[in-house]
């Protein structure tokens, strides 16, 4: 089984060329989230590159309790509304709790199921329900294989728009590695596959804040993209040392045409070579 998701215009699965899921990691104002949504849209239009922006509405699971997890739900979630609707971008945000749901449904197209949460077998039945597209980050406590048991809670809905997100798995305490394995075990699923190429360099609750590797962000993304990926989610800002969340391991907005024009040519390479059965 070889599935292909639709979100609004956009297919994504089965050999088709990937998508770009990419933006800040969290609101952290109008300004930055439209100057950003807008820049990666005209990169991605020069590049003929499909594009969703992503971005968290909130931030429900910070190492400190001072860190900065959001605007307030209500003035995050208006601002992901007006880049869907006035730059007429599909839209991608977490969600945490059923509650959630309730409150981004009508202002974004996909609902992520962070890492942390991926067996939440209610979490993941009520966001099957909203009718819209859920994209699957894997645990980094999971095997690849694994992850059929939290795709099969959210088709039991009857929900079919389902994407599965590799972000690197627990190596240790402060460390996550990808194992490219993981992409083909996944596709094999039947789900269109996701390489998030930001949160896998990341060094998870090290000190007082999440550290990262950035520089790893690159290798890993073209790596992926030789294997097969449908979609490539990267968390994208212009200036991630003052960015208020992920700052280590962020992709700064001027580098990211550069390694576009890298994945398109590897992912054009890598689909001529995996024609559709």
């Amino acid at each position: 089984m070889k599935m292909v998701i639709q979100i609004r215009n956009i297919k994504i699965g089965d050999n088709l060329p990937f998508v770009l899921i990419a933006g800040p990691c969290v609101v952290e104002s109008e300004e930055l989230i439209f100057l950003t949504a807008g820049k990666i849209s005209e990169i991605a239009s020069k590049l003929g590159i499909q594009f969703i922006f992503k971005s968290s509405f909130k931030k429900a699971n910070r190492t400190n309790l001072n860190s900065f997890s959001g605007l307030g739900d209500e003035k995050a979630i208006s601002i992901l509304r007006k880049v869907r609707d006035e730059l007429n971008i599909p839209v991608l945000t977490d969600i945490h709790n059923e509650s959630d749901i309730e409150k981004v449904k009508d202002a974004v197209d996909i609902i992520q199921i962070p890492a942390f949460l991926c067996r939440q077998t209610e979490l993941l039945i009520a966001a099957g329900r909203s009718g819209l597209a859920v994209n699957i980050k894997k645990g980094q406590f999971l095997a690849p294989e694994d992850m059929k048991h939290a795709a099969e809670k959210v088709l039991s809905t009857g929900n079919r728009n389902i994407m599965l997100t590799e972000r690197g798995t627990t190596f240790g305490y402060h460390n996550l590695v990808v194992d490219m394995r993981s992409l083909v075990i996944m596709r094999e699923l039947g789900f269109p596959v996701v390489m998030d190429a930001t949160h896998s360099v990341q060094l998870p609750s090290k000190e007082n804040v999440s550290g990262g590797q950035p520089k790893f962000i690159k290798p890993l993304a073209r790596a992926a993209a030789a294997v097969g990926i449908d979609a490539l989610f990267l968390e994208v800002h212009p200036d991630p040392s003052k960015a208020l969340s992920d700052a280590a391991s962020q992709l700064p907005l001027s580098e990211l045409e550069h390694l576009l024009v890298d994945i398109k040519a590897i992912d054009s390479v890598t689909k001529i070579v995996r024609k559709p059965s």
